[in-house]
């Protein structure tokens, strides 16, 4: 459907450099420490599979699709999230469906799971598209000779997203942006895995985080607090608005007829600032770059949208219409995954591919060399959004492709992201044409989820609108 542009021989979009050599032990902590993904060694972009031995624990690092298959869809119950990776996010997120399992996971699973159906996302499309309006307004004054820092934009734009269709406010809301303003500090406190969260030790063992990520994170959770106490005001008194929050507070569990409690509410509206924001808003600077680094594909996407959308009103038949931008977000999340690897924990002996597996070893699902794996795509490091309607795309989206996970435990607002993404994305570039920075080439890095390490400054100027014919 789509043609691939001609692109230079050698010009791929950037990424780490993959450690070449074995180190030791403290040295891989060293290197882990200041980025999960260049500390990996440059083999994992082919193997099968990777046992990691050290003193104290074992990791197996598994990108054969059918391993992924097993842990994440055959056997999802056997390979729970993993507590070390729960205790570094237990501050901000309690016991939220992120991090939760077993019974627990199961019931936050049947009330937040109906929020997210299909109907509900044609009702809160306005809010996104308010949202998108919004952030073209923000950027106009920002156009010209001046860079434009895009990653603090999309954080802008993803977090209005959140506010506006779980709680029909805007971010300019007073308590929504003092928790916008505190998540940002959160996010350069407390990344998702710390080499102190991937040693065993006991459960009386203290874990020792920073005192600013603990301080961020009560904030935004009495910031939460206030936007919940006010919602279940509105419905009790009949007045709350029809959005995710009140769908949410007032679905009760089909089994138990429980709903949420306050702080059961407080712990799943963490996560959606979370994973809803911090996931899209990554997807979509990474998004934005690559059409800056490809102008090609940013001339097809900004006439895509130009023939499809209204800038006066869009209607949410339009989503289905924007196919390139679809394609284009997509490929920006295979290339730059917002969560880089998944940690789950065996809790039964297993074998993978004739190793023996112990209770309680890491099992490490890594989108990052999933989607980069050289023996399942072809030519891995290139953007190509065209890709996804050859075979071996096709192939590959469907056994390689995990950047909301899969299985039983697949993200629930993934249909939600896929709207929002594409949306925005055809709504800025229709707006404004996007061009790199010379001498500047982002770095990725994971930490919360996968940024650029020196940020992502962009130039924007204005696109003229089509000239609408004269009717007759």
């Amino acid at each position: 459907m789509f043609d691939s542009p001609t692109k230079s021989p050698g010009h791929v979009p950037p990424k780490p450099r993959a450690r070449s050599r074995c180190v030791g032990l403290w040295t891989y902590f060293r290197l882990f420490r200041n980025d999960i993904l260049s500390a990996q060694p440059a083999h994992l972009y082919r193997a099968w599979m990777a046992e990691f031995r050290t003193p104290f624990f074992r990791s197996f690092m598994c990108n054969d699709p059918e391993l992924v298959d097993l842990v994440l869809k055959q056997r999802p119950a056997d390979f729970p999230k993993s507590e070390r990776i729960r205790v570094g996010l237990k501050p901000l997120l309690g016991e939220s469906i992120f991090i939760s399992n077993g019974a627990l996971w199961e019931h936050q699973r049947r009330i937040i799971d109906p929020a997210f159906e299909g109907g509900r996302l044609r009702g809160i499309f306005p809010a996104m598209w308010d949202s998108g309006v919004a952030a073209v307004d923000r950027l106009t004054p920002l156009v010209g000779a001046a860079p434009v820092e895009i990653e603090a934009q999309c954080s802008h734009v993803a977090m209005d997203v959140i506010f506006r269709t779980l709680f029909s406010v805007p971010i300019t809301h007073e308590v929504a942006h003092a928790a916008f303003e505190t998540f940002r500090d959160y996010q350069k406190s407390q990344p998702v895995a710390t080499v102190a969260a991937l040693l065993p030790r006991p459960k009386w063992w203290p874990r020792l985080q920073s005192r600013t990520a603990r301080a961020t994170a009560a904030t935004i959770r009495s910031l939460i607090a206030q936007l919940v106490d006010d919602r279940a005001k509105a419905i009790a008194a009949g007045i709350a608005p029809d959005d995710l929050a009140t769908k949410i507070m007032t679905t009760p569990d089909p089994e138990t007829g429980e709903t949420f409690t306050r702080e059961e509410m407080i712990d799943q509206v963490a996560i959606f600032f979370l994973a809803g924001h911090e996931t899209s808003a990554a997807a979509l600077s990474w998004a934005l770059y690559l059409l800056a680094l490809y102008p090609e594909w940013q001339d097809k996407l900004a006439a895509e949208a130009q023939a499809h959308m209204d800038p006066e009103k869009i209607y949410f038949s339009t989503l289905s219409k924007l196919r390139l931008s679809r394609a284009v977000f997509r490929e920006a999340m295979r290339l730059y995954p917002p969560v880089p690897m998944f940690v789950r924990e065996a809790a039964c002996p297993e074998r993978f591919r004739s190793r023996k597996v112990r209770p309680g070893a890491q099992v490490i699902l890594s989108p990052w060399h999933l989607h980069r794996h050289e023996r399942l795509w072809d030519h891995p490091d290139d953007f190509d959004p065209g890709r996804f309607d050859t075979p071996n795309g096709k192939e590959c989206l469907r056994n390689a492709y995990i950047p909301f996970s899969a299985g039983a435990r697949v993200c629930p607002g993934s249909a939600f992201a896929m709207a929002e993404g594409p949306l925005i994305l055809s709504m800025l570039v229709r707006a404004f044409r996007f061009d790199t920075i010379p001498g500047h080439e982002p770095v990725p890095e994971a930490h919360l989820t996968v940024r650029s390490a020196t940020g992502i400054p962009l130039r924007l100027t204005p696109r003229t609108a089509p000239q609408k014919e004269p009717s007759a």
